[in-house]
């Protein structure tokens, strides 16, 4: 496909000698391509003037359905675009196929330079909540963390490449048989024109570009104050539920049996509730791994036997005692007449 760019109106410098002194005088040349003469020296060195006009120029897209490595959901409606230009935007491909095939057939584009979506680290994947209203205001916080823009729009790589995304199969089919057709009639006059009918909906480039980025450098005090806000309290956030994920780990074995060597001590400073409960389990740790390893010798298990044997002795004695004094104090049975 073959998009014509339109007329590209050069900048001619010329030396206008006025009196004894010089000055440079830049000229834009217009529709008429009216052509100011201008020298510009400087000490032995001479820039004649070059004649420059108006003349269109014809920039080449390559594109062919979209067939990646890995198949996905929408390659069969997907277009893959090379050599896009420089200032292209959604809107600017979005003109273009509506001058092919008619509005409602294109739905996006994504560019070669866009970064695609990271998948989150272990740790942040163990840090995320796992609550639907946590996730949203866990998105929020993220948004409003975000460094402000300092361009109000993006240019991409010269000569890069682009995945437009249609809306059906029937589209692609479509714009495929649209491009055959413009080839075959070899007709510039019904090539599409580069940024027809976008200028209101896209931020200008040139001086306007530069003026808005220098602009944007400077934010102002309440916006800027209030994004450092959200990033310490995201921050904030994010230490405290990493200390309670090493606490968490502290002392927990793996699924391999290890533990997870974390900063701080065993105990760290803690609460008296919380030390109490961790001396506590410290100790019916310990008694029921004295339970487990009481019998593990011979001599264990006897001694064991023989301290048993000797306590039901001892109570035998103390029965019979208490047996023979309570005897005693009762005297001798008389049964009555």
């Amino acid at each position: 496909m073959t998009v014509n760019l339109g007329d590209i109106h050069p900048i001619v410098l010329s030396d206008s000698k006025r009196g004894s002194g010089r000055q440079i005088e830049p000229h834009f040349l217009g529709p008429r391509g009216s052509l100011a003469k201008f020298l510009w020296k400087i000490g032995s060195f001479c820039i004649p003037a070059t004649a420059a006009f108006p003349t269109p120029a014809t920039h080449t897209l390559y594109l062919r359905p979209h067939a990646p490595k890995i198949p996905t959901e929408t390659d069969s409606h997907s277009l893959f675009i090379v050599n896009v230009p420089v200032d292209s935007t959604a809107a600017h491909f979005r003109a273009i196929f509506y001058s092919l095939v008619g509005p409602g057939r294109f739905e996006s584009i994504t560019f070669a330079h866009q970064k695609s979506k990271t998948e989150p680290s272990p740790q942040s994947a163990e840090l995320a909540p796992r609550k639907g209203n946590k996730r949203k205001r866990s998105e929020t916080a993220e948004v409003e963390t975000e460094l402000p823009q300092i361009w109000d729009r993006q240019l991409v790589t010269s000569g890069g490449a682009a995945v437009a995304l249609l809306v059906d199969d029937k589209s692609l089919e479509m714009v495929l048989k649209a491009v055959r057709s413009l080839h075959k009639s070899s007709k510039a006059s019904k090539w599409p024109i580069w940024g027809e009918g976008v200028a209101d909906k896209v931020p200008a480039i040139g001086m306007a570009r530069y003026l808005s980025h220098q602009q944007l450098k400077y934010p102002d005090e309440t916006a800027l104050g209030a994004m450092v806000d959200a990033f310490m309290k995201s921050w904030n956030n994010t230490e405290e539920e990493q200390a309670r994920l090493a606490k968490r780990k502290r002392n927990v074995p793996d699924e391999n049996g290890f533990v997870t060597v974390t900063r701080g001590g065993r105990t760290g400073p803690a609460r008296q509730e919380d030390a109490e409960e961790k001396r506590r389990e410290l100790e019916e740790k310990e008694r029921k791994k004295r339970d487990e390893m009481g019998n593990f010798y011979r001599f264990q298990t006897r001694e064991r036997r023989k301290a048993e044997q000797s306590e039901l002795v001892k109570r035998f004695e103390e029965d019979k005692k208490r047996v023979e004094s309570m005897k005693e104090k009762r005297g001798r049975f008389r049964p009555e007449r």
